[in-house]
């Protein structure tokens, strides 16, 4: 079975269970494109509202709650969110996204389990299911030379985490230049189908975009596409990229 088709057979399980049990079921932290394809499912569910969360306003990979129309009690998400911080500041790396989701993996976690990974200054704030919370408390201990300590934080809806936002004043074309691709690499990012804009995947080289619209690019990161429409001295449109 390929891997749409077992998504598909898996969010439609988990839908079925919540109408039929009259319960709330949760799927794990879907990407923009898992988002995508549940939303287009809506139809098939009259009987079931579906909601989304990933921890924080405009988090990129968020969990799918199943509810029966008729749900009378109280329910929170499965996730929590670990606040980790280097043992000693003074001597800690620098440290990025991609350094924080390689330690986690090299833990032997499932992506599907971890959500956003926030990183502000030296605290780090880790989304990830209850189920693999407690693992992480224990065995997460160091980021390539840098020693850390966990807690969690209790109260996820008072955290006040947002995506660092950092800005770069540009020309199109979009990906490659907010990523300082050739046109080339831009456009093999498209045809495989790593390209989303606002959650819908992309393939079409000239697709427009709007301002305010949130691109993201697959192992690349995302941004917030921005413009006045004011074109520069050559006549091309100018744009700013907020990258986070």
């Amino acid at each position: 079975m390929e891997k749409d088709e077992f998504f598909l057979k898996r969010i439609r399980e988990l839908a079925n269970l919540s109408w039929q049990r009259d319960i709330v079921t949760f799927s794990d932290f879907l990407n923009l494109n898992e988002q995508n394809i549940v939303s287009s499912l809506k139809h098939q569910f009259p009987q079931i509202v579906m909601e989304t969360s990933g921890g924080y306003e405009n988090a990129e990979r968020q969990m799918v709650a199943f509810l029966p129309d008729a749900l009378c009690y109280e329910w929170s998400y499965p996730f929590v969110c670990i606040h980790a911080v280097p043992q000693y500041p003074k001597y800690a790396e620098k440290l990025t996204h991609r350094d924080v989701l390689g330690a986690l993996m090299h833990l032997g976690l499932d992506r599907s389990k971890i959500g956003d990974i926030v990183l502000l200054e030296n605290d780090i704030y880790i989304f990830c299911s209850e189920t693999i919370s407690s693992f992480i408390m224990d065995q997460f201990t160091q980021i390539r030379h840098t020693m850390i300590r966990s807690s969690i934080i209790e109260d996820v809806s008072t955290l006040k985490v947002h995506p660092v936002f950092e800005e770069h004043d540009d020309m199109v074309a979009f990906i490659a230049r907010a990523y300082h691709l050739s046109r080339s690499e831009a456009a093999a990012y498209l045809t495989a189908e790593k390209v989303f804009i606002n959650g819908r995947c992309i393939t079409n080289c000239n697709q427009s975009c709007d301002n305010g619209d949130i691109v993201s690019v697959r192992q690349k990161g995302r941004f917030v596409f921005e413009t006045d429409q004011s074109l520069s001295k050559k006549g091309k449109l100018r744009v700013r990229f907020m990258i986070y």
